[in-house]
């Protein structure tokens, strides 16, 4: 009886905790997926801007945009203040999520040993939880490009936004182009500098450039006939099956056009050479790299092959460049008509500059690239180019709700980044700089 009347009393309590808290016993319901930023000087990145507008997001998604938004019943909303509102950044070229410290092997997953890496995606090595993710989206940049960096075939890149807790949440185009480092001509090169490295120089320079280039033909021409293989294979289950190749097989897509190849080279002779290699086995060239690229201006805009520029703050490549020439690169692609966006360099112990992408075009656009242009080469020609113009890269309904809020121009070093939204939503503005810049200004 003891027991029994111990328990009807425990049940007792329990009722009536339930009914009297249930608030605090019960996890909060979780909060509307509708967001509305509201009295914002929206800057849409193709040319049409609003000065006292509405963005309305839904489950991820952009789904209003004007002065006269309606704002949905259930939002929650958000007054941007007269914050300038631009579309999300997006770099082209990083290894964000594959390299954290370059001096610490384990943190660099980056590179793969050989030549022919075509089965490589970085995909499935990204590291969501980097230190460098949040260091660098709350400069504006929401989107990059992670790159492979080893061998002639480097392997294939993944474009994902800055925010979530693994790539799968974060991914917006697993494979987005195949990577090639082609041997320079006359040898030499870095392998993120216009050629595939590793060669000799001199008179057996270019024999030994010759020898990787004929392989690199045959390996492309082996992975069209693997196709034509597999294709009368899947029409006729009586033929033999063939062992799969993991090389072939991952250049399918390359050789029959559905996939962009990325071709790194800075000089112009190793620029014009890559588009003609492209041109002679068929393939769709991208330009990464491009110190050149004025000098190949026009056999770009003839080719209409696409650029991806890295090169606004490196040093002249030659003693009779002027000092500004890297700085005017891009307004020449512009001159020219070429198609091209602005990236940051690839640096081999860090991704330190990914963070100061606004500057790259900031700095263009103080040296004659037309300011929308500008802002353009990092929002809506880097997500065109790469397949998913449809997706990202300005603010207009239907595409995935990368906002970022300023207190001005997003190109200018004195402006502040207030608020970003990736994939809808806002994120978390702390990171290791903002920790560390509230923990010295409490030092006593």
């Amino acid at each position: 009886m003891k027991k029994l009347i111990i328990s009807t009393l425990a049940l007792s309590l329990l009722v009536i905790l339930v009914i009297g808290g249930l608030s605090s016993v019960l996890p909060a319901s979780p909060p509307t997926e509708i967001y509305a930023i509201k009295n914002i000087k929206i800057v849409t990145g193709t040319g049409k801007t609003f000065n006292s507008g509405v963005i309305v997001m839904e489950n991820g998604k952009i789904t209003a945009v004007g002065d006269n938004a309606a704002i949905p019943r259930g939002a929650q909303v958000i007054d941007g203040l007269g914050a300038f509102a631009y579309p999300g950044m997006i770099d082209a070229n990083t290894t964000v999520g594959l390299l954290e410290i370059g001096s610490v092997a384990g943190s660099v997953d980056t590179a793969e040993i050989g030549d022919w890496n075509s089965p490589i995606r970085t995909y499935v090595a990204i590291n969501a939880h980097s230190e460098i993710i949040p260091v660098t989206r709350v400069n504006g940049v929401t989107s990059v490009v992670a790159a492979p960096t080893g061998g002639i075939i480097a392997g294939q890149s993944v474009l994902y936004n800055l925010n979530g807790w693994t790539i799968e949440e974060m991914v917006v185009k697993p494979s987005v182009a195949m990577h090639m480092n082609l041997p320079s001509l006359g040898g030499g090169g870095g392998r993120r500098g216009g050629g595939g490295g590793g060669f000799p120089q001199g008179a057996n320079a270019n024999a030994a450039r010759d020898q990787k280039m004929d392989e690199l033909r045959k390996l492309l021409n082996d992975a069209r006939a693997y196709a034509v293989s597999k294709e009368a294979e899947a029409k006729d289950p009586s033929l033999p099956r063939q062992r799969t190749n993991p090389v072939l097989e991952n250049l399918i897509p390359v050789v029959n056009g559905t996939m962009p190849v990325i071709f790194h080279a800075n000089r112009e002779a190793d620029i014009k050479a890559a588009i003609d290699f492209a041109a002679e086995m068929k393939l769709k060239p991208i330009i990464c790299g491009a110190s050149e690229a004025w000098k190949a201006a026009a056999y770009l805009k003839e080719k209409n092959v696409p650029v991806i520029y890295t090169g606004v703050f490196s040093l002249p490549g030659h003693e009779d460049d002027g000092y500004d020439v890297n700085y005017a690169n891009a307004a020449a692609l512009y001159k020219a008509g070429v198609k091209f966006c602005i990236a940051t360099p690839f640096d081999a112990e860090s991704d330190e500059f990914v963070r100061n992408l606004p500057y790259y075009a900031g700095q263009s656009a103080a040296d004659g690239l037309p300011k929308d242009e500008a802002l353009r080469s990092v929002t809506l020609y880097p997500a065109q180019i790469l397949g998913v113009g449809d997706k990202l890269g300005s603010i207009e309904e239907g595409k995935i709700g990368n906002i970022v809020l300023t207190d001005g121009d997003l190109l200018e070093y004195r402006t502040t980044v207030k608020q970003v939204f990736i994939g809808g939503k806002p994120i978390d503005m702390h990171n290791k700089h903002t920790d560390l810049y509230e923990k010295f200004m409490k030092r006593p």
